[in-house]
């Protein structure tokens, strides 16, 4: 192959990687609102919100099989090494955590639909807090993986462990409630589905943030400790 011939494969490559990152940042921008939305429909019973949620899942999860998509053949086809294997791979593997949080909206959507036409019950003040965590955990996620930075991807691992400790201290609190109050059961079960599919969104954040540690520096920091993730070796 001739060097003009080779010069306009790695252009291409390059273009098809461009037209691939976009693709990602495009479904992060409606997983990010669909979970906006889906709390804000919760805290403000707003039925619109919640109700644009479960209509754009279809086009989430159309996303989701084109990025894949691409993201395969370009494995397949291109034979890419180092830092574009790394983009590459850990673009298939957010995907699917965009894929896994846009259900967990639709989830928490469902719940503010059944909560709609009852009586706020005092546990729920705790919401808004764990929501503007989780929100804060996938922002930053979302924008490490935009701008490369190690450093907020390394940020958002630290805030797994206090979205985990105000789980704990909401599910304490809220069974409390429901013993209290047996006629608020129901309430209290849908607002339990709450918080954990909360829980569950920041796990993906998290798992996007290692996703970033391995794109940007080419360590897995999977179930390791943040010291050792300071000290893991490169695997390509």
């Amino acid at each position: 192959m001739g060097a003009e011939a080779v010069a306009i494969q790695k252009r291409h490559f390059e273009q098809e990687l461009e037209q691939l990152k976009s693709k990602l940042l495009a479904m992060s921008a409606l997983v990010e609102s669909a979970v906006y939305r889906s709390i804000t429909a919760v805290v403000q019973k707003d039925r619109k919100l919640a109700e644009e949620v479960l209509q754009n899942e279809a086009r989430v999860n159309r996303m989701e099989i084109e990025i894949d998509d691409q993201a395969i053949s370009l494995l397949a086809l291109q034979q890419p090494m180092a830092s574009d294997l790394r983009l590459i791979t850990s673009a298939i593997k957010i995907n699917n955590d965009l894929e896994r949080m846009g259900d967990l909206a639709v989830n928490i959507a469902q719940r503010a639909i059944s909560l709609m036409d009852e009586p706020v019950v005092q546990p729920l003040i705790d919401i808004p807090h764990i929501g503007a965590l989780v929100q804060n955990m996938v922002r930053k996620s979302l924008d490490a993986f935009v701008t490369k930075d190690a450093e907020l991807a390394q940020s958002v691992l630290s805030s797994d462990d206090a979205v985990d400790a105000l789980r704990t201290a909401f599910f304490h609190e809220l069974i409390s409630f429901m013993q209290r109050e047996p006629s608020h059961i129901p309430q209290g079960l849908n607002l339990l589905s709450i918080v954990r599919n909360l829980e569950r969104i920041a796990d993906h954040a998290t798992n996007i943030a290692e996703d970033v540690l391995f794109y940007v520096k080419g360590v897995d920091v999977r179930h390791h400790s943040e010291a050792v993730a300071g000290a893991a070796e490169p695997r390509i």
